[in-house]
């Protein structure tokens, strides 16, 4: 699916018009940051040096599209989001530049075709090819920096167990009858209520990014800058284990070495953050949320996989085979 006709251009001329006026705006984005000044110098350059130069898409998906033009990047928000939710997330982007992406200013979303859109600084991303580089640590900390930060009020739940029954309800519908559905249906049916969004979750104080993975980090200001957090659509109050979660299922699967996943949960909690104890078994707090986000992973492959009538390749299966070991062991939880 991509994005109808009218918004792409129109998503590009902003993008364009954002990054012409890059001055003011990336200068204020980083008011409040450590490295305020050079940030706004280093994305002006981007600006002017990328001004002959056409609109980028970077990603045109159901829930999201965005466009690169110089330093700037536009995002048009899924349809459907929430206008003041999407407010509050912007606000707690806006306050933390040294964890989060601050949005450009003006941060207040504009309706462009019916769809919120905001704009950013540019930021390098994590390299894919150079997994040996990818910034664990810098994950880790940005994380518990998130969730030691006293959580507005006015902050939306974070949508993380939202989303993953979103990706088993598309399950159900597009492949019921695909043999890796059965184990991840079971393996979702075995969570508690709060983690498959039909609960209240058991923590609604602290700030979590909601869905974290190493593609919501990038350098800036670019190429070299700090690590920050980018995406704040799931922002929001929850369960902080939440966000570690995917980082440990992938360690549980198979799919994260054991350097890895100890480097990561080592800076986190160097970093005081609370979604674990600060010493020993971590998985107790950790293995309802990494068993949530295995279902749901492996649910948006077997979804895919049904769709390109192909097979599933090795990390699908490997997920699909982790749905189907959950079944038959109890979770755990804090005191267990």
């Amino acid at each position: 699916m991509t994005t109808a006709a009218p918004l792409l251009p129109a998503l590009a001329a902003r993008v364009r018009a954002a990054a012409h006026s890059g001055s003011r705006l990336c200068r204020s984005c980083n008011a409040d940051a450590d490295a305020g000044a050079d940030a706004g110098v280093d994305a002006d350059a981007g600006a002017d040096t990328a001004a002959d130069t056409d609109a980028a898409t970077l990603a045109d998906r159901p829930d999201g599209t965005v466009v690169r033009h110089g330093g700037v990047v536009a995002k048009a928000h899924a349809p459907g989001t929430d206008p003041g939710a999407l407010a509050h997330r912007l606000a707690l982007a806006a306050r933390l530049p040294g964890v989060l992406l601050p949005p450009l200013a003006p941060a207040a979303p504009a309706d462009l075709h019916g769809r919120l859109v905001t704009c950013w600084p540019y930021g390098t991303p994590v390299d894919p090819d150079d997994p040996g580089a990818a910034p664990w640590e810098a994950a880790g900390t940005l994380l518990a920096r998130l969730h030691r930060t006293p959580a507005p009020a006015a902050l939306p739940l974070m949508r993380g167990p939202a989303k993953a029954a979103t990706a088993l309800a598309r399950l159900r519908e597009t492949a019921p009858h695909h043999l890796g559905t059965a184990p991840v249906l079971g393996a979702w049916a075995a969570l508690p209520a709060w983690a498959r969004g039909e609960a209240d979750m058991p923590d609604t104080t602290t700030p979590c990014h909601g869905d974290f993975h190493l593609g919501q980090l990038v350098r800036h200001p670019t190429p070299d800058g700090r690590w920050l957090l980018i995406d704040v659509d799931d922002l929001g109050r929850g369960v902080p284990a939440w966000d570690l979660a995917r980082p440990a299922a992938w360690y549980a699967c198979g799919l994260l070495t054991s350097d890895e996943w100890t480097r990561f949960l080592t800076a986190y909690r160097a970093a005081g953050g609370p979604a674990v104890p600060p010493d020993g078994d971590p998985w107790p707090a950790l293995d309802v949320p990494a068993r949530a986000l295995t279902a749901q992973t492996a649910a948006r492959a077997l979804t895919k996989a049904a769709a390109a009538d192909r097979p599933l390749d090795d990390v699908e299966r490997a997920l699909v085979d982790a749905c189907a070991r959950m079944v038959s062991v109890p979770a755990r939880t804090p005191g267990s």
